[in-house]
Order: structure tokens, then sequence, then C-alpha cells
């Protein structure tokens, strides 16, 4: 795939100044970022730019950095150097209520408190819009309604969430980042330990809410084929540095897949979305007689 045709399907192709225009959204970026876990420097001098407005993809192996990275967007861990910037303001001089009412994260595996309901844990997304002196309110009440209704959950508001499927919470977690109603929401894994399709449910939620609500999404990702369906744009990550980035046809091609995962492969057009699929190539079909007609591929 030409990357004209693939920037028609991501109309936000590589990071640049008409993806960042102003007006389009927050401008959340990082720079000269060093994150650590005690002696382990895990990301170490990295800058990067988040797309406003957008759905972003982080991809990469294990460890190599995505969760660390998300976490220190999400100001959850604090860089030993560096910036994270929101709107030009370091995150770590926002205050926290101020914080949360513009940047909301959904981490790996989110566990509520035993018998909470999904209506009591979507109202917790209401709390950094409350203080002593406004508590809750009818705009409060519509916006718990409305993320129900978005993550279509209406009819099991009043169940125990700890009662509830896979998929179903992890809808419910998500209708309680969209009751937060903050313009850039950051979600780790939010696919993990769902069958195939709740995933795509899940994923088909993330993009109704950028499509229609204009919020930048930043997630990490496993599957690679996901990640180029859905995201506009894809930030491919190995050891703690960034590889590529850029419009999903830009950067997942078989150059760097093999780079960034040690994986051989070939690059064609996934039929339904005219997005790059990956097809891996393994030692028992190493000897595949002719290739499939690739796209986005590298030599």
């Amino acid at each position: 795939m030409s990357s004209d045709t693939t920037n028609a399907v991501h109309p936000a192709g590589p990071l640049g100044p008409a993806v960042l225009d102003a007006g389009a959204g927050p401008d959340l970026r990082a720079e000269g970022l060093r994150l650590a876990y005690d002696s382990r420097v895990v990301v170490d001098g990295l800058d990067v730019a988040i797309p406003p407005g957008r759905i972003t993809a982080i991809v990469g192996a294990n460890a190599c950095g995505k969760s660390t990275l998300l976490r220190a967007l999400a100001r959850l861990l604090a860089p030993r150097a560096g910036t994270v910037r929101l709107d030009g303001r370091s995150v770590q001089s926002i205050p926290t209520r101020e914080l949360a009412r513009r940047l909301g994260i959904l981490p790996q595996s989110p566990v509520a408190p035993e018998g909470l309901t999904v209506i009591d844990l979507v109202g917790r997304g209401r709390s950094p819009h409350q203080t002593w002196w406004r508590q809750w309110s009818t705009s409060d009440e519509q916006a718990v309604h409305e993320a129900l209704r978005a993550t279509a959950m209406t009819d099991l508001a009043h169940r125990a969430v700890d009662e509830l499927s896979g998929g179903q919470r992890q809808r419910a977690w998500i209708a309680m980042a969209v009751a937060q109603e903050t313009p850039v929401l950051l979600l780790d894994e939010p696919t993990t330990y769902l069958d195939l399709a709740h995933q795509i449910d899940v994923l088909d939620l993330i993009t109704d809410l950028n499509r229609h609500e204009n919020r930048t999404v930043v997630m990490v990702l496993h599957d690679l084929n996901q990640a180029c369906r859905y995201a506009d744009h894809v930030i491919a990550m190995k050891s703690g540095r960034i590889v590529a980035q850029g419009g999903p046809g830009d950067v997942i091609t078989a150059r760097t897949v093999e780079e960034v995962f040690g994986l051989r492969c070939q690059v064609a057009q996934d039929p339904v979305s005219g997005t790059p699929m990956i097809i891996p190539i393994g030692r028992h079909h190493d000897d595949a007689s002719e290739p499939v007609a690739a796209t986005g591929t590298a030599g």
C-alpha cells in the first residue's frame, strides 16, 4: 500500500505541523524523558509528541518501555530527567484535580472494590469535577448515564462489577473514563484477557469516543493488526527508544517488525480496512514459495 492510500484511511499520517494543528486538541508531549524503576533505566532521552484529536497506538515487544511511557504521560511515574508537558505546562506542576479533569488513564487489569456496582464505579469518574462547595449535581448525573449509554452498560448499571464478564468489566471501566470527560484518554492494554469479539467491541467503543467526541486517545496494544486498523498514529518502541512513528502504512513494515519484534513477516493489505496486515513467518513456513502481494514492506 502506498503512503497516499494509507493516509486516506488514517488521515493523521506522520507526525508533523499538519497534525499538531492549533486548536485541534490538547498538546501532550514528552521531552528528554529518562524513566527508571529504582536503578533500572527503562527509557532514556526519549522525545515524543502525541497527535491531538487522534488515536495513537504504542507497540513493541514486552519490556520495551510502552507501559512505562504511558505511566509517565499520566504522571503516575515521575521522570528522572526530562519533562511531560500538557499544553505547554509540565504535568508535574498541574494541580491533581485539574489534571484529572484533563487527562484520564485506564491501567492494566484494574480491580474494583468488592460489591461495587457499575453505576457507582462510573460515578467515581465525576470526582475530579466536585469540590467541597460543588457536590453531586444534575450534570454529574447526566454524565454518568450518558457514559453508561455510550458503553452499552445501562442494563448492567446496578450489577456488581466483580460479577461481570471480562468484556463487561472492561466496558464498565471505560464508562468511568468516559464519565470523567477528559479530552485525553490513556489506555494500557485495554484488550488484555478479552476474547476476540470483546476486543473488537472495546476498540470500536474507543474509536467512537475519538470520532464523536474528538478525544485524544493513546493506547498500548500488543496486536499489530488491531493497531493498524484502529490507530491513526503508531509509535513502535524497542529497548526504551522509538524506532519509528507515523501512520500505520509508514511504520508497520516488514523491516520494522523484524527490528522491533525479531519476527520475519510479510505485510499485506487488510481486505476489510485497507490498512497493513501482518503475516508472520515462522520456522515451519520459512520456505513459503510465493510471497503475498505485500504492501508497506521494506526490504
